[in-house]
């Protein structure tokens, strides 16, 4: 049985971390945007490149994925990623304990040793940025089953701001919330002082899923948490339904797109969003 080692990653609030697969900011990293997944497998939702600490790795730390940075022009007016994600369950154990057990003049055991790319049963994850304008920005992600049968899959477009608020609670708290649109198109409103106003324009009108930038105390520490809804709410919501845990308020610090998307075996999706400062991006929504 597949075991899974739990981490307090997931957990803690974004100050300056690697959460995120694909994704972008702004020039001082308040603002984010990534791209989370889940096979309907796994025991978390991929929202961050997994790795074996100093401790696991029998050559120190290591990543154990397989990304690509395919394109991008010297401007970062275009840019395009690839992410292979496996559909079974992710060897989170498998990798840890084999390398553990090797030693420094032995090979490092990598993902593909654990044969679970076996009979393509993955799917490639592109995601392309092409900028409008210096501060809108279109997204496309292509979703490819390399599989034999259909899957399904858990896309997840992420927004969120770096937690500064625990550091400078002194200083305005950044806010998103959802804001009626037109429709087709779910919309999330990105407000902070220093910044400006966003959009973030998800095609399909998907569900939006909102919580706060905080550490869990409670998972991590054992502590009581200012907040019901943590870093993780969005996690616990998709892979283990606890709906309480975002807000139902449908405001936060932090809020994910929700896209079940159905891929045929061998086939492709594509889902489609546009982040921007330039409210005429989407002229029929209704003003809130």
């Amino acid at each position: 049985m597949e075991l899974f080692h739990p981490r307090p990653g997931r957990s803690r609030a974004y100050h300056w971390g690697e959460d995120g697969l694909a994704g972008i900011s702004d020039d001082h990293q308040r603002l984010c945007f990534a791209l989370a997944l889940w096979n309907g497998k796994d025991p978390i939702h991929k929202e961050r490149l997994f790795g074996l600490t100093n401790s696991e790795g029998n050559h120190g730390e290591d990543v154990k994925e397989y990304y690509y940075y395919l394109d991008s022009t010297p401007t970062h007016s275009h840019m395009r990623h690839l992410y292979k994600y496996p559909q079974n369950p992710y060897p989170y154990s498998d990798l840890v304990e084999t390398n553990r057990r090797r030693g420094r003049n032995d090979p490092e055991s990598e993902l593909l040793d654990t044969r679970i790319f076996d009979e393509d049963r993955y799917f490639d994850v592109f995601v392309e940025y092409a900028r409008a304008a210096p501060s809108d920005i279109l997204i496309e992600i292509i979703l490819c089953s390399r599989g034999p049968e259909a899957a399904l899959l858990h896309v997840l477009p992420t927004l969120w701001f770096r937690n500064t608020w625990t550091w400078w609670p002194d200083q305005p708290k950044p806010s998103l919330r959802e804001i009626p649109a037109k429709a087709g198109t779910g919309v999330i409103h990105a407000s902070l002082a220093a910044l400006g106003e966003y959009r973030l324009y998800c095609e399909g009108n998907p569900p939006l899923l909102f919580t706060e930038n905080d550490t869990n105390n409670e998972r991590i520490f054992g502590t009581q948490n200012p907040t019901p809804y943590v870093k993780d709410a969005i996690n616990n919501f998709v892979v283990t339904g606890k709906r309480e845990a975002v807000n139902p308020n449908r405001t936060g610090t932090k809020a994910a797109a929700h896209y079940q998307v159905d891929v045929a075996a061998g086939g492709t999706a594509v889902i489609r969003l546009r982040l921007s400062n330039r409210i005429a991006a989407g002229r029929s929504e209704t003003n809130s």
